[in-house]
């Protein structure tokens, strides 16, 4: 199945142009990770980023991601920051763990410093599923992630500057 990111609802008249946003990526599950990437990028450039305004950081996985992100939204110079990662539910519960606090350290990142930090990060049963999210020809979550920052981005800057 293919997604056409370009109609989905809400997506077509995203301008990411004068922005400048971080992507924070983990190395583990980096196959999935860097379909991921791709799709980002590839996002961002349909809507007119420049690649140059867009800084891509590794972390080793998911759990590292709050972190990452708080750091790059404290610096002042990101309009947003997107994580990207991929956890797959295993015999353990330590899914459970990764994929919860990490979730919860990313929304906090975001409230802690006023700038959005996009959850990214697949959250799935298993390897098929992690797959058909990850392909930019598919569900394309990488570039869904990057509309997300660019468009919460634009809505924060409107409210600051008053205008609904």
């Amino acid at each position: 199945m293919r997604v056409d990111t370009d109609t989905r609802e809400g997506t077509a008249g995203l301008d990411a142009r004068g922005l400048r946003v971080a992507l924070v990526a983990a190395r583990f599950n980096a196959p999935l990770v860097d379909r991921m990437l791709a799709g980002a990028r590839a996002a961002w450039a349909r809507h007119g980023g420049d690649p140059a305004d867009l800084d891509v950081f590794r972390v080793p996985g998911a759990f590292e991601l709050p972190l990452a992100c708080r750091q790059a939204a404290y610096t002042g110079r990101y309009a947003a920051v997107v994580a990207l990662g991929c956890v797959i539910r295993g015999d353990t519960p330590h899914f459970d763990y990764v994929a919860g606090q990490s979730a919860h350290g990313l929304m906090q990142a975001g409230l802690d410093t006023g700038i959005p930090v996009v959850f990214g990060v697949l959250t799935v049963e298993n390897e098929p599923q992690a797959l058909e999210r990850a392909d930019p020809a598919r569900l394309d979550k990488g570039g869904e992630a990057v509309e997300s920052a660019i468009e919460t981005a634009r809505t924060l800057a409107a409210i600051a500057a008053g205008q609904g």
